[in-house]
């Protein structure tokens, strides 16, 4: 069976909460500015009372509600595919799955939770949405959420991406959001970076400083955020709930899941329904491996320490494994990985060695990504590109122990706006970047004042 299809009825109408089910509490998230555990009040002038709720939830199961289900039904249930063509050019014994997210409107699986976000904004009377984009996934899904719910969308996407990706902004605007080159002179913060620095590339951590600074600042304004915390994870588990179902059609369960990661959304979104199999003892032995670019290697190389998620320190501080929220990461063109830090509950669960982090060169993922285009068809973004390198190592492991696994991964979206990366990528101008320890260093030296966690 090549292609393996969920009806309608089949979606599901619950999210899953993994917060319950960690082997340990996650830290609270602390206020910027007293370094105190937050309250649901002190998130109530960027978030509406539903994803603050959800943010802190015990509850491991979380009702859908049926606005956001009838737009789910657009384009999910996603299909799952059998990549025996990949097999065969691998020479693998491994059978190799992959759950494709490129069929979303908006070409990634961000939507998954851009829709939620804008339903329960718009349901507490908010019309306005400022956020930020690194690759422009996440702008263009909350772009298309907020047309659908009549909310106005202001997105500040990171500088480099902004120049490298011109027709995902079009996209954005097209479905009626405004978008600005961060660091912009539009905040008190992007000034500042650009009096700095005017030809700053930016990065995610000075964007959602932006960000959080106009939602702030403006009582018509909520602020919108397309990973790392807990309430976007959960919106994102119907990935891997679908894909429990599709795998059992498919007499099948995965010895390893993979995807890429970033902040860790689209990784949570098809792990975290298998991860609390593995948790629950039901399937002790399934590997997960979490694939990240050399050049951003927050999970391979940073510390676990409690940190800002912005660059200017105004968002929540949290514990996570971090580079430090001063580090500006080199402009790979996997601009969607390129973000200090990553999910808390991803960050115990590497620490407690459920996921296995793994950090990879620009080229050696974009080879990967012109093989599956050749093989499967379907044309990778530059972030999964990173997971499928992962899935070539754990193929090739496969076959030197004789084994026929079966491997999951998440192609979290299409590439068909990053022609520019494939055509340097071709041309041989893409830079593998070895990150140099000193600049890690120097950004950690930075991390605001609280009690050291345990590395």
């Amino acid at each position: 069976m090549k292609k393996i299809l969920l009806s309608e009825d089949q979606l599901p109408d619950r999210w899953y909460n993994i917060l319950p089910d960690l082997p340990e509490p996650l830290g609270p998230f602390l206020h910027p500015a007293t370094l105190e555990p937050m309250g649901p009040a002190d998130l109530a002038p960027l978030f509406p009372m539903a994803i603050i709720m959800q943010e802190v939830s015990a509850d491991r199961w979380i009702d859908i509600p049926d606005p956001v289900r009838d737009i789910y039904r657009m384009w999910r249930p996603t299909p799952l595919y059998r990549a025996d063509r990949l097999e065969k050019a691998l020479d693998t014994p491994a059978r190799i799955f992959f759950k494709y997210e490129g069929v979303s409107p908006a070409g990634s699986h961000k939507p998954n939770t851009a829709v939620p976000q804008a339903y329960y904004n718009a349901a507490e009377g908010i019309r306005r949405l400022a956020t930020e984009t690194g690759a422009g996934q996440w702008g263009s899904a909350l772009a298309f959420a907020g047309a659908l719910f009549d909310v106005e969308v202001f997105v500040y996407m990171v500088r480099i991406s902004y120049d490298q990706k011109p027709y995902r902004r079009a996209l954005m605007e097209t479905w009626g959001a405004q978008v600005a080159a961060s660091p912009t002179d539009r905040t008190n913060f992007g000034r500042s970076v650009l009096q700095r620095d005017p030809t700053s590339p930016g990065s995610l951590g000075i964007a959602i400083s932006e960000a959080v600074e106009e939602a702030a600042t403006r009582e018509d304004t909520h602020y919108s955020l397309g990973s790392v915390v807990n309430h976007v994870l959960l919106h994102q588990t119907v990935i891997g709930l679908e894909a429990v179902k599709q795998m059992e059609i498919a007499e099948a369960y995965p010895d390893v899941v993979i995807g890429c990661v970033g902040g860790g959304s689209n990784y949570a979104g098809l792990a975290y329904p298998f991860v609390a199999e593995r948790l629950s003892g039901r399937h002790p032995r399934t590997r997960f491996v979490a694939a990240e670019p050399a050049a951003c290697p927050t999970l391979t190389r940073g510390v676990y320490a409690y940190d800002f998620g912005d660059t200017a320190g105004m968002g929540p501080v949290v514990p996570m494994h971090t580079l430090g929220h001063n580090f500006v990461p080199d402009p790979i063109h996997a601009g969607g990985l390129r973000y200090h830090g990553d999910a808390p509950s991803l960050c115990t669960l590497v620490r407690l060695g459920i996921v296995e982090p793994r950090a990879y060169m620009q080229n050696e993922c974009f080879a990967e990504a012109v093989r599956f285009a050749r093989t499967e068809g379907f044309l990778p973004g530059p972030e999964p590109a990173h997971a499928l390198r992962a899935v070539a190592e754990e193929a090739q492991a496969a076959k030197e122990a004789g084994e026929a696994r079966t491997i999951l991964v998440n192609l979290s979206g299409h590439g068909h706006f990053d022609m520019s990366a494939y055509d340097a990528y071709f041309a041989g101008r893409l830079e593998d970047v070895a990150l140099p320890q000193e600049r890690i260093d120097s950004a950690l030296a930075e991390l605001p004042p609280v009690p050291a966690l345990t590395s």
